[in-house]
C-alpha cells in the first residue's frame, strides 16, 4: 500500500510490468515440478532425497537458463528506456530463489506446511522492513525491483535447514529418475506457462496500449481483490495430499473431499466478492488515496474473477489424480487465445476496465463453462457442482463444525 502510494501509478506500473515478464518465464523454470511433486512423493517415500535433490537441481539450472532469456527479452524490448530494463534485470533474480523453494512441496507431502507459514510469516515481515526502509530513504524504484527476491531467498534458504534439521534423507541427483519426472510433468509446464500468459498478458498489452499509470491501476485493483488469495492457496495446498490418498483408497472420500473444496473456496470467494464490490471505494481511498481512484471500478470487476479463478487449482488436482492432465495445456491455450481477443477490443477503449471485464470472462469461460463443453474433464464439472449445491454446503460445513468441536 505505501509502496504504491509512494511510487504512483507509473512507477508502480513499472514494477507490475517487469513482474509480468518474469512470470513468463517461472512455468520453464518450474519444470511442471510444481504440480507433479507432490504425488511423486506420496507414490515413491523411499525416493524422497532423490526426488527433492533432483528437482531442486533441474529447477536451478533452467531457472539460470530463464534469466539469461528474461533479460536478453527486456533488453530488446526496452532498447531506448535504461530503467526499465535495470528493473526487469534486478526483478529477474526471483528466479535463483524461486527455484530453490521447491523444498516447500516436501512439507506439503509431509503435512507439516506450519513450518513453510511460519517461515513466510517471518520472511514477509522482513521484507516489509526493508519495503519501510526503502520509503523513509526515499530509494527510486529499482531497490524495489529486489523486493521479491528477498522474500523468496529468505523462504527457500530457511525451509532447507528445517529440512536438514528434521532429519530428512540426503539429496542426491539421478539423471534416470529425473527423465521420468519430467516426463510426467511436461504437460504441466505448457499449461502453466499458458496460465502465466493469462494471469499477466493484461499488463503487457496495458502498458504497450495505454501506458504505465493504467497498468498501475489494474495493478492495485489486482493486488488489492488478492490480498486474501493466500488462503485459498492455503486450503488447497493442504487438501492435495488428502485427495490424492484418497484416489487410492477411497472413492467416496476422494469425491467428496474434491467436492468439499469446491464448497468452501467458492463459498469463500462469494462473500469476499460482495464485501469488496460494496466497498471498493472505501478500500482503493484507504489503501491507495485519491491518486488510484480509476482503480475503483477495476477492483468491482476484478474481485470476481478470483471465485472463478480459484475453481481452477482444484480442477487441476483432479486432472492430475485423474492422470488427466494432458488436457491441461488445451484447455489453457483456449484461454489464452480468448483473453488476448477481448483484451484486443476492450482496452483501446476502456483501459484498465477493459482488461479486468476480459480477465473475468475468461475465468468464467475456463474454468466454469469449459467443463460443460469437453467431454474428458465434465465428471469433474459434476463435482463442482455438487460442491456449489447449498445442501451440500449446509451437510459440509456442520460436519466440518462437529470435528472441530470434537477435537478441542
Amino acid at each position: 500500500m505505501l509502496c504504491a502510494r509512494y511510487l504512483g501509478p507509473s512507477n508502480y506500473g513499472l514494477i507490475n510490468y517487469a513482474t509480468a515478464i518474469v512470470s513468463f518465464a517461472v512455468p520453464i523454470m518450474r519444470l511442471g515440478f510444481d504440480g507433479t511433486l507432490v504425488n511423486e512423493l506420496i507414490e515413491h517415500p523411499e525416493k524422497e532425497g532423490a526426488i527433492m535433490g533432483t528437482s531442486l537441481a533441474m529447477t536451478l539450472c533452467s531457472a539460470i537458463v530463464c534469466c539469461f532469456g528474461v533479460n536478453a527479452f527486456a533488453y530488446f524490448a526496452n532498447a531506448d528506456d535504461f530503467t526499465t530494463f535495470i528493473v526487469c534485470l534486478l526483478f529477474s533474480l526471483v528466479l535463483i530463489f524461486t527455484a530453490l523453494e521447491t523444498i516447500q512441496y516436501w512439507f506439503q507431502y509431509k503435512l507439516i506446511s506450519k513450518y513453510s507459514s511460519i517461515v513466510m510469516l517471518i520472511s514477509y515481515t522482513i521484507a516489509s522492513g526493508y519495503r519501510v526502509f526503502l520509503l523513509v530513504t526515499e530509494k527510486s524504484v529499482q531497490w524495489f525491483a529486489l523486493t521479491n527476491s528477498l522474500d523468496i531467498g529468505i523462504i527457500a534458504i530457511v525451509l532447507i535447514i528445517i529440512y536438514f534439521k528434521r532429519g530428512a534423507q540426503p539429496f542426491s541427483f539421478s539423471f534416470s529418475l529425473g527423465k521420468k519426472m519430467l516426463a510426467r510433468s511436461k504437460h504441466f509446464i505448457l499449461a502453466s506457462l499458458l496460465i502465466h500468459i493469462l494471469q499477466n498478458i493484461d499488463r503487457i498489452m496495458l502498458t504497450s496500449i495505454k501506458g504505465n499509470a493504467e497498468t498501475g491501476f489494474f495493478s492495485a485493483a489486482v493486488t488489492t481483490a488478492a490480498l486474501a488469495q493466500f488462503v485459498y492457496v492455503a486450503i488447497i495446498d493442504s487438501y492435495r495430499p488428502l485427495i490424492f490418498s484418497n484416489k487410492n483408497t477411497n472413492i467416496a472420500a476422494y469425491e467428496k473431499n474434491i467436492s468439499g473444496l469446491y464448497c468452501i473456496i467458492t463459498y469463500m470467494a462469494i462473500a469476499q466478492g460482495i464485501v469488496f464490490t460494496v466497498f471498493a471505494p472505501l478500500i482503493i481511498n484507504i489503501l491507495y488515496g485519491a491518486e488510484y481512484s480509476a482503480a475503483i471500478p477495476v477492483l468491482q470487476v476484478l474481485v470476481w474473477y478470483i471465485a472463478f479463478s480459484i475453481m481452477g487449482g482444484v480442477r487441476n488436482i483432479w486432472l492430475l489424480a485423474e492422470e488427466k492432465q494432458k488436457y491441461l495445456w488445451r484447455i489453457n491455450l483456449f484461454g489464452v487465445v480468448a483473453n488476448i481477443v477481448m483484451n484486443i477490443v476492450l482496452i483501446p477503449n476502456l483501459g484498465a476496465i477493459g482488461a479486468a471485464i476480459a480477465s473475468l470472462a475468461t475465468q468464467m469461460f475456463i474454468n466454469f463453462g469449459l467443463g460443460f463443453v469437453m467431454k474428458p474433464i465434465r465428471s469433474n464439472n459434476v463435482l463442482m457442482l455438487k460442491g456449489l449445491s447449498p445442501k451440500f454446503a449446509y451437510n459440509f460445513f456442520k460436519a466440518t463444525a462437529l470435528q472441530l468441536l470434537k477435537k478441542h
